[in-house]
């Protein structure tokens, strides 16, 4: 059979493709992903999971002027592929490559490019009610979201409103049973219930019609009016909950049936009100480790790391050693979870929460070990940190880990529910700073300055693994508030990790390395989390310029050593700050703010990430493009010396 989808450079080649056709254009997306990104890593099985939805819905619909808005990138791959992306597929969320997401900028065929879950039906509405009321080019309006987003609170927000103002859209909903990890909660289970059980949706429509045709109590039962109708619906249907908020339900449908798809995808549009079709996919779907493996073969294959798979099949890839045997230093991941699980052995008011990020968080370990000190509360920030404030009232000490950027998601609850209450929750935001491949959507680079303004709160970092141990159980021994922990993605530096932890006094930092005295400039660099590591490095290199060079981690963000700021802007010529976040409101502008109500006057060089949302790539190629390097720092310091010498 001949290829077909070398011939697809845009959605329309595909209307004049037979049934048959557009099936083997499904597997052959399919296959070039599993070739493709098998080679160079990303985001996987959740887009073998969508090719057949994805090549459904263009066929049917006239994109860009009918808008398809997909929930989280991470199974739009397919959507990339048949929107003249095709050949661009290997260069995906590589430094200069396709965005890992969709992006408005790089297609028009891309309505949104936002990279968190549970938000395309709320866009659904927002764009079909600006198209009843005259504003843009009206078209259809299609959203695509898995079952994992549906455990967002901001979906049945969006469900409720698209019902009650009878908004013309259809979601497709994709249904594998899992989102990263698998998902938890009640609407989960009734999914898997409907899914495994689809001719529930036939059998009641059966009972319902052959009730009619019994004699002497069909017309009676006619009688008896919607009421009674409404009943037996309830007994049988799987898409009550969706009927009861004002939309038609479709389903189950088979997710890997182009002709089905396509089929419901029509009636729904021609039905002008809110539709959802239920699909049932397989994560993983054409990858047999993946598809095969249950559970724990999907959440593996969830992403697939670079040269992970050749020629279709996978590739063992040696697992890393702890430090001293030989292997790469610990990611901070795993150790922050070895040491949630060693302070919550120790303490039994030690809990661990996540939002549907068990394995990415670290808290896998505390759910393996000690599986009843763990909540997974599904892609619902807000609730987590809700479930925290109630465990923290009963006297429990709840450690909440969320990425840096997700935690966003919940800044009401911390503001107004842990803060305003000063409540002792622990935050432990992992992904802080820039992340790398994932790009703007989940760099974590406002977490310091949209903290350090609430009261109440502590606010810490640490500059290696074993400093992240400290910190933790220092957070966890605090009894006055909520504290908020912050550490990068990736390997920690190497160093061993402490046999007992110990903890911190809050609010003081520590001096590394003093400069040597002599006649030279004299310049201190004040640093927090991982930009100890860069301040160190340049040092060195500013020592080679004879520049006299103290280095100090500060530790805290807030309460700020504000003796230990005070003394080296007393002592130093320039006072520069490093940090990976945001410089406006950030940890930079913490240490100005309090030399200046401290009436201290002091030259300050702030160094962090600039006010723009930085692009994706690996990031030592962002480190460079920002200038957050050891050599650009350094280079900073010298350009300010210099400047400093010449004024005088």
């Amino acid at each position: 059979m001949p290829e077909l989808l070398n011939s697809i450079d845009s959605p329309q080649n595909l209307h004049s493709l037979s049934e048959e056709q557009l099936a083997q254009v499904a597997q052959e997306v399919r296959e070039h992903i599993i070739d493709t990104v098998g080679e160079i890593g990303g985001h996987f099985g959740a887009n073998l999971g969508t090719c057949e939805i994805a090549v459904a819905v263009h066929s049917v619909l006239d994109s860009p002027r009918d808008k398809i808005i997909w929930d989280v990138g991470h199974q739009a791959y397919p959507h990339k592929v048949l929107t003249g992306r095709r050949d661009q597929l290997h260069t995906i969320r590589s430094y200069g490559g396709l965005a890992p997401f969709c992006a408005i900028g790089e297609s028009e065929h891309d309505v949104m490019g936002a990279g968190h879950a549970s938000t395309s039906i709320g866009y659904a509405v927002g764009i079909k009610e600006a198209m009843r009321r005259g504003h843009g080019q009206d078209g259809h309006v299609v959203a695509v979201i898995g079952d994992g987003s549906m455990t967002g609170g901001v979906a049945f927000e969006a469900v409720a409103q698209a019902g009650g103002l009878g908004t013309p859209i259809v979601v497709i909903l994709n249904d594998n049973g899992m989102s990263i990890s698998p998902n938890v909660g009640a609407l989960s289970r009734y999914f898997n219930r409907v899914r495994l059980n689809p001719k529930l949706w036939h059998a009641r429509e059966d009972v319902e019609s052959g009730l009619t045709k019994l004699p002497a109590l069909g017309h009676a039962f006619e009688k008896l009016g919607p009421h009674f109708k409404e009943s037996i619906k309830a007994f049988w249907a799987p898409g009550l909950w969706w009927e009861e908020l004002d939309w038609a339900y479709m389903g189950v449908i088979d997710g890997h049936n182009t002709r089905a798809i396509r089929s419901a995808l029509r009636e729904a549009l021609a039905a002008q009100r809110p539709v959802v079709i239920h699909c049932a996919t397989i994560k993983g779907k054409g990858f047999a480790p993946a598809e095969d493996g249950g559970l724990e073969g999907m959440e593996k294959w969830h992403a697939a790391k670079p040269m992970s798979i050749v020629s279709g099949e996978p590739v063992t890839i040696p697992p890393k050693n702890r430090p001293g045997a030989g292997g790469a230093p610990l990611p901070y991941t795993q150790v922050f979870g070895e040491a949630l699980l060693s302070e919550a052995r120790a303490d039994e008011r030690v809990l661990g929460i996540t939002a549907a990020m068990n394995s990415g968080t670290g808290l896998s370990i505390l759910q393996r070990e000690l599986p009843d000190r763990y909540f997974d509360v599904g892609i619902a920030e807000q609730q987590a940190v809700l479930l925290a404030c109630g465990l923290a009232l009963q006297g429990c000490k709840p450690v909440v880990a969320i990425y840096s950027t997700f935690l966003q998601r919940a800044y009401d609850q911390i503001v107004h529910d842990v803060c305003l209450q000063k409540l002792n929750v622990v935050f432990a935001m992992d992904r802080a700073g820039l992340v790398g491949d994932d790009g703007p959507t989940h760099h974590g680079a406002f977490d310091i300055a949209y903290l350090r303004c609430l009261p109440n709160i502590v606010l810490m970092a640490p500059r290696d693994e074993a400093m992240l141990v400290h910190m933790l159980h220092t957070a966890l021994a605090y009894d006055d508030g909520p504290v908020a922990l912050r550490y990068p993605r990736g390997e920690g530096l190497g160093v061993a990790l402490p046999q007992t932890p110990e903890e911190i006094p809050i609010g003081t930092g520590e001096i590394l390395c003093e400069a040597r005295p002599g006649s030279g400039p004299r310049v201190a660099l004040l640093a927090y989390g991982s930009g100890v590591a860069k301040a160190l490095d340049a040092a060195e290199i500013l020592t080679e310029h004879e520049i006299a060079v103290t280095v100090a981690d500060a530790r805290f963000a807030k309460p700020l050593d504000a003796g230990l700021a005070a003394q080296l802007a007393a002592e130093h010529d320039l006072l520069v700050t490093v940090e990976e976040g945001v410089l406006a409101g950030g940890f930079g502008s913490a240490v100005w703010e309090t030399l200046s109500d401290a009436g201290l006057a002091a030259r300050i060089l702030r160094v962090g990430l600039p006010d723009a949302f930085v692009t994706h790539g690996a990031p030592r190629l962002l480190h460079e493009e920002i200038g957050f390097t050891a050599q650009r720092i350094a280079e900073r310091v010298l350009g300010a010396v210099a400047e400093r010498h010449e004024v005088a």
